[in-house]
């Protein structure tokens, strides 16, 4: 169901008593399955040509972001970045590479921070975005553990930038453009299942390649992007933040339950404030671009 601003504002009337009842909870659609759609990233495998982060640009119709005057060579996920390649370097001479994009969580805590549903998760567990729906509210950005979603400051009818694990090329049987590229297979595509296995698998053949673990498998409830480290490279030194097997929808639900009695707070400003930002994004094609 696609919610304008007038079906937005009567949802969030009649939504709000019956809210208090409620327990929150991710607005995931469906139960994760283990054959949702899922990326497995093998750092022993990276070679930092950032084949990845072109071919995703390009896969999404985002501009080549240089800050070197030479290639596309972002430096962290922006507003027109959903796919970056990072580099880590140890004092003692270690170093590896990371990719960093959605984790795309079993139990999102984007989903569950956005009230009308613009981050969804669709039919193969990807958590993907509705432009259409979106206030603006940022609430995705403050909730996601993996600071992932960035919000487009510089127009006037902004929306949130993330990956989507190419889920248009997906629906056309195709695999995500940067799985599609990578050379050494550093980043391999698949059901999330069999992905778990082939990284455990790895593990087992090879102990003293890889850290004894799989970043992604339990982590914040479990993500469909999951990552293989090099032996004595900690996940953490990649960048990847400490998490608990909990998923963060869990936390949010406490909070809710304690301070916000069902969210009823917060919807009546959405219900307040929701008028204003339509009839801006409304009045931006007339503003002249952006801000």
């Amino acid at each position: 169901m696609r919610l304008d601003r007038r079906g937005f504002i009567a949802f969030m009337g009649a939504s709000a008593a019956g809210l208090s009842a409620r327990p929150a909870r991710a607005q995931s659609g469906r139960a994760p399955r283990a054959d949702d759609d899922a990326m497995l990233f093998d750092a022993t495998k990276c070679i930092g040509c950032k084949n990845c982060v072109h071919a995703c640009a390009d896969a999404n119709g985002l501009p080549r972001e240089s800050t070197s005057g030479l290639w596309h060579d972002p430096t962290d996920l922006n507003a027109e970045t959903k796919n970056i390649i990072m580099q880590f370097r140890g004092d003692d001479g270690r170093q590896s590479f990371v990719k960093r994009q959605c984790m795309h969580c079993i139990e999102p805590a984007c989903t569950a921070a956005c009230m009308i549903q613009a981050l969804h998760k669709d039919e193969n567990g990807v958590v993907v975005y509705d432009a259409n729906r979106c206030i603006g509210c940022r609430y995705c950005q403050v909730a996601c553990p993996f600071e992932v979603p960035k919000f487009q400051w510089g127009s006037n009818a902004a929306i949130i930038v993330k990956c989507e694990m190419c889920a248009h090329r997906v629906a056309d049987g195709r695999e995500p453009a940067c799985c599609e590229v990578c050379p050494t297979h550093a980043v391999i595509y698949g059901p999330r299942d069999q992905l778990l296995a082939d990284a455990h698998a790895r593990i087992a053949a090879a102990p003293d390649r890889y850290e004894p673990s799989v970043y992604g498998e339990h982590e914040a409830g479990g993500t469909q992007v999951m990552y293989l480290s090099k032996k004595g490279v900690s996940f953490q030194e990649l960048g990847l933040p400490a998490l608990g097997p909990e998923a963060v929808p869990a936390l949010s639900k406490k909070i809710q339950h304690t301070v916000y009695k069902g969210f009823i707070a917060p919807m009546a400003v959405y219900a307040g404030l929701v008028a204003a930002v339509f009839h801006a994004r409304r009045k931006a094609p007339e503003a002249g671009g952006d801000a």
